[in-house]
Order: C-alpha cells, then structure tokens, then sequence
C-alpha cells in the first residue's frame, strides 16, 4: 500500500504545468457556486431560502466561466504554486475584485435576478479566501512532496530577517536543502517562528547541529557592518560545519546575484580590517559620460574595473581584450548589468563595444582609440604570474612593457584625457621578472607625464587581490575540495590583500585624483600571514587542520618553499614619502624616473632583443631599467633554451641565457656580464 501511495503521489509531483493549470481552473470553477451559495447564506442567515436562490439560478450557473475566464485574464494561473507568495495574493484578488464588479453590475442590469446588495461584497471575500487557500494547500502540498521524494540535506540559516526569509522560500522551492532551524543574535526574535520554523539563540547552535545532524549553515546578513560580520564568521569558523553565505547587497541590488545564490565564506570576510569604501564623488568624473577603454578586459582585475564603470555611466566602454572567450564571457555579462544599472537609476544604457586585440600591437590601439574617441583608458593588461614570467622572460617583457608603451604612445597621441596603469607591490625593490617589468612599464608611464601635453598619467599600486585568477584563494579551495594537502611556501610568509572592489575603486578613484605622474596605493593595513589564510579556509569548510596537535585532523598544510623571484613579504613604496589624497585611505607618492634619452635606447634595445629573441640581452636591459633587480638563476625563456641551434647562434644564445642568469653558477650582476649589454643603472632624474 504504501508503495501503491508512493507511487500516486510521485504521479502528482511529477504531472506537466498545463495539467496543474487546467486542476486549479476547474477548483476554481467549483469554487465559485459555492461561495455564491455560502454569501447568500450568510446574507440571509440561512442556506435554504429557495424564494431568492431560484430566481439567482442563472448567476449560479454562469459565475464558473466568468470567474475562471477573469483569473486567466488577470494571470493567476500563470503563479507557480510553490512560489505563491504575497504577489500571487494580489494578482488573484484583482481577479476577485473584477468577478465583484461585474455581479454588481449584472445586479442593476437584471433586478429580477433579486441578488441582496450585500451579496456581492460577501462572495468577493469568501472566494478570495477559497481560491487563495486552495493555493497555500497547494504549496504546502509540494513542500510535503519535495521532503518526501528527495534526500534533503538539513541546513541552519543564522539570520531571521527579510534575507533569511527570502533563502528560506528560495530553498523551499529546491530540491536540495531543508531549513530545520533559524538562529538570530535578536532577542526580539528569539523563540518566534518563521514558516514554521523556530528562531533559536546563538548559545543553542552546536546542539541543534548535533540534533539534526547539520553539515551546512548559511549565513543570511548581507547588510551587516563588516566588523561584525568578520565576528560573526570568525565564530561560525569554530563549528565543525561548512560555512556559506548569501551574496552582498550591492550584488543583489545589481541584479548581479540571488538571494539563493550560496558561496563559502572567502577569507575576504575575515581580512583583519574593514573594506575601504570609495569617496563617491571620486568615482564619476573620469567616467560619467566619457568614452572609456579597459585593456585586458577580461582578466579578474579588467572585468570588476569594468563592472564598476558601467555602473557609474559611460558614454561607451571598449573592452579590449586578446582572449576570445574572456572577452565573450565580461561582454555577455556587462551588458545584463548594464540593462539592470539603468533601469534602477533611470540612465541611458552605455554603448559596449568588445574589441579583440593586442596591446603590443600599437597600430590597432590606435585605429581603437581614434575610432571610439576614448577619452579615459584604464590599462589593466598584463602577464602577472610570478613563475611563468619567470620561465617566459621574453613574453612578459613583450606585454608588460612593449605592450604598455604601445597603449602610452598612443594614447598620447590620439589625445586621451587620462591614462591609469595598473600595476602592483611587486614592483617595489623586485627580485622576479613579473615585478620588474611592471616597475619599468611605471617608469614608461612617469616618463610620458614629462612630454605629455594633455595626457594625465597616473599608476596604481595593488597588493594581492582576494579570489583574483592565479591568486592563493582559489588554489587553496581546489587543493580543499579535493581532500589536500594545502601547499604554502613558508610559515612566515605574508602579503597585503585586498578585495575584487577594493581594487577596482582604487583604480578609478586614482584616476580622478590625479595630477600627473603619481603612484598610488591602498592602505591596506597589516599584512596577513598565508598560513593563517590556509587555516581560516579550511576551517571554513567545515573541515580540521591535520597536524601535531590534532592528528585526526582532516586536511594537510605542506610547505613547498619559496618559488623562485619570491619574497618574504612585500613592500608598497619605493621611498618614504607617502602624501596623502581626498581619500583617507589612499595614498600617493611621486618616485625617481629614468632619463627620457636613456629610457629611449632602453625600449628600442628590448624592441631588438625580443625580435631576436635574445633573452641575455633582454635582462640586461631590464637590469639596466630597475638597477634593483637582480636576476635568479630559474629566470630562463623555455623556448629560447629549446631553440634548435640550425646555424650556431641559437644554441649560443641560449647558452647565453642561462649563463647570464646565474644558472649553474650563482646570481648577481657579475654571472650576467658576459652578455655584450652594458649593465650600468639607467640615468635617474
């Protein structure tokens, strides 16, 4: 029997939409005769009063088309009965205050119906009450099924207010999660309950995790002050549960995420600072209908800086891009967030037009700028992981500084307002290539605001930035969702962090703040250490850290040691000389550039070795651009070492190559001579 049961209502769960439609049409049409019948009733305190329902016999019998005819019209069956919610209420007594208005109306027309004045009102609200709780039983009906067809996993919503009630209804709509308790720091809403679901203290939550079996508690406060919220996760973390939480506000209101669009906890919640927030009135006049172009628009960087502009209303932005599918991927979704950023401020939607190309190619930047008339140019374009420019030296120099003086040159020519150049802490004293050639790719920058006419360029000094592509958050959580080890470098080692956000207003605001050849740089307060990073992490997935002291732990840290060009830690300022700007949190400074001549027979030595492919002579010239640096022996191009030496010389110039980096034979200057450069710092000004 109970199989027969099952299987019945499997039937039921499963019967298509227009059957469920056409089952609440025909409710509906039976309803309708009865509440008639039940208004009479009432009026006329009793149900029998055959004198006057005779002659009403006709409304009897036509109510039932009219009434489902009126809810078709108005699109009561068009709700889906489990997400019947107070709109589903409104839409159905529009089409109840419409069936009221026509009895009236038939009332006065045909008075030998004898239908009581009162009737009328009577039925309005005995129908509303029957056809709306035909749809709550419905629901309740569907939930009931859903719990009972489907394995759901029992979760904890920590925060009772409008969002958790949200999550609550979008995850009773799924087949996945079963909300089985709220928790709230409110005393006001401790011991209520929210659709039949009690509202518990924080104290009780490691019993109702054990109660119930729980592996997952989602955090549903996404407007609170950061402090707490970091608190509150910090305390959450201790709980031998995965730890998720609902998008932000900002995302929600962008139209960017829903209310049930679940992520983990990031280590962005627990920086050990609050987020900078921007100075609004920093954020438009570089923007705010301007024409305006992002290189590398489709890296982590690029696509946030890009979200972030579209929101403050451009004329048009030019996504400049190499990567087909990037570029097709920040397009796609710009232009959803566009469509949803206009119709929330009631602005015109900004032309975005994707533009394939390579920033080492300065005649198609040009041909861009001059095409769209870009008056801003955020050049985020860049090759930023550490070991790979250091096993690809030609190619990071190639990008990161051919590629910037091609978008400087140009710019400069075609007369754009203002120019950012993305950079980052790296540059600070460098010891990797990546490093180096943003600190040369700065001084291309600070040496274009001395002949610059027009021209206001300016540069933004970033430390690491949370959840970007080839950051440590998302190695940890791939190295954690496959059960370890987690690889740190070293125990000591620390970095500066910043969020996506932060990033992207830094550069924005930098932009506006400018005068001309300035760096700027985030406070970002104390550095965190990664090892503590890799902890939080873990503990966030509800996971243990195996080590001495917990040896039944769950999952390994390994320390790898340091990659080669890595440091320590890292530094945001050359000098020390710090100013301070409109932003409390922002800083400049105004750094030592590197004569223009010098600069220039500098470009055009790289220029040559790159076209030669000649990676000795390359890092001479790098070394010669920012004395600081000084080259390791892993510093290689692995295509120039696996050249084929056809004629004699490619075979030479590797060799050369790796001499001159100290391969085999220590590190410094004195390995790298033997190359035909000279090695003298460039000509400081």
């Amino acid at each position: 029997m109970k199989t027969l049961w099952d299987r019945l209502h499997r039937r039921l769960y499963e019967v298509p939409r227009l059957t469920r439609r056409l089952s609440f049409a025909a409710i509906d049409a039976l309803l309708a005769p009865i509440a008639l019948w039940c208004a009479y009733g009432l009026r006329l305190a009793d149900f029998w009063e055959w004198w006057i329902l005779t002659p009403g016999l006709p409304v009897f019998a036509v109510a039932p088309f009219v009434a489902v005819a009126l809810f078709w019209w108005s699109g009561v069956y068009r709700i889906l009965v489990r997400s019947s919610d107070r709109t589903a209420a409104f839409i159905i007594a529009r089409g109840v205050v419409g069936l009221v208005i026509g009895l009236y109306v038939l009332a006065y027309l045909a008075p030998h119906l004898m239908v009581p004045r009162s009737v009328p009102v009577i039925f309005g609200i005995l129908y509303f009450l029957m056809t709306w709780g035909s749809r709550l039983a419905g629901q309740s009906y569907f939930f009931w099924l859903t719990r009972r067809l489907h394995d759901l996993e029992p979760v904890i919503v920590y925060g009772a207010g409008r969002a958790g009630l949200q999550l609550h209804m979008a995850l009773d709509a799924g087949r996945e999660y079963e909300v089985v308790a709220f928790v709230d720091d409110d005393h006001t809403l401790q011991g209520t309950h929210i659709s039949g679901r009690r509202v518990y203290p924080p104290g009780e939550l490691q019993a109702l995790i054990d109660r119930h079996g729980v592996k997952r508690l989602l955090l549903a406060m996404p407007s609170i002050p950061l402090r707490r919220r970091q608190a509150l996760v910090k305390r959450l973390s201790d709980l031998d549960v995965m730890v998720q939480t609902v998008p932000s506000t900002p995302e929600l209101l962008t139209g960017m995420a829903r209310i049930d669009a679940l992520r983990p906890v990031t280590p962005e919640d627990l920086l050990e600072r609050a987020s900078v927030d921007p100075h609004i009135d920093l954020l438009s006049p570089s923007i705010r209908g301007k024409a305006v172009m992002v290189t590398g628009a489709g890296g982590s960087i690029g696509s946030q800086l890009c979200r972030q502009i579209v929101a403050l209303g451009p004329r048009l932005i030019v996504l400049y891009e190499i990567s087909e599918f990037a570029l097709y991927s920040i397009d796609e979704e710009l232009r959803d967030i566009a469509l949803a950023v206009a119709e929330r401020d009631d602005m015109a939607v900004p032309a975005i037009y994707p533009v394939l190309g390579n920033v080492c190619d300065g005649k198609r930047v040009g041909e861009v700028i001059e095409a769209f008339g870009i008056e801003t140019v955020y050049h985020a374009a860049a090759y930023k992981h550490v070991p790979l420019v250091e096993q690809n030296v030609l190619g990071g120099l190639a990008n990161n500084v051919l590629g910037t003086d091609a978008v400087v040159r140009e710019a400069m020519r075609h007369g754009v307002e203002r120019f950012t150049l993305v950079s980052t802490d790296k540059a600070v004293r460098p010891t990797n290539v990546m490093g180096a050639t943003k600190r040369w790719a700065e001084l291309v920058c600070q040496d274009a605001q001395t002949r610059s006419t027009g021209t206001v360029f300016s540069m933004v000094r970033f430390g690491n930035v949370l959840g970007s592509s080839g950051s440590v958050v998302p190695l940890f959580e791939r190295q954690i969702k496959r059960g370890g080890p987690v690889t740190v470098t070293h125990p000591d080692v620390t970095r500066f962090f910043m969020t996506i956000p932060e990033a992207a207003q830094l550069v924005v605001q930098a932009g506006a703040m400018a005068s001309g050849g300035e760096v700027f740089l985030l406070d970002m307060g104390e550095p965190v250490r990664i090892d503590d990073l890799a902890r939080r992490m873990i503990e966030l997935h509800g996971l243990k850290v195996r080590d001495a002291a917990t040896p039944d732990g769950d999952v390994d840290i390994v320390y790898t040691g340091l990659r080669p060009g890595e440091k320590l830690y890292e530094e945001l300022l050359i000098g020390d000389n710090p100013m301070p700007t409109q932003h409390p949190k922002i800083m400049r400074s105004r750094e030592n550039g590197v004569d223009a001549a010098e600069l220039a027979d500098l470009l055009a030595g790289l220029r040559a070795a790159v076209e030669n492919t000649d990676v000795a002579a390359a890092i001479g010239l790098l070394c010669r651009a920012v004395p600081e640096y000084r080259p390791i022996a892993a510093t290689v191009d692995i295509v120039a070492t696996h050249r084929p030496a056809t004629d004699g010389k490619a075979g030479e110039r590797a060799d050369k190559a790796t001499s001159g980096t100290g391969v085999g034979g220590g590190t410094g200057v004195a390995e790298i001579n033997v190359v035909p450069v000279s090695f003298a710092p460039a000509q400081r000004r």
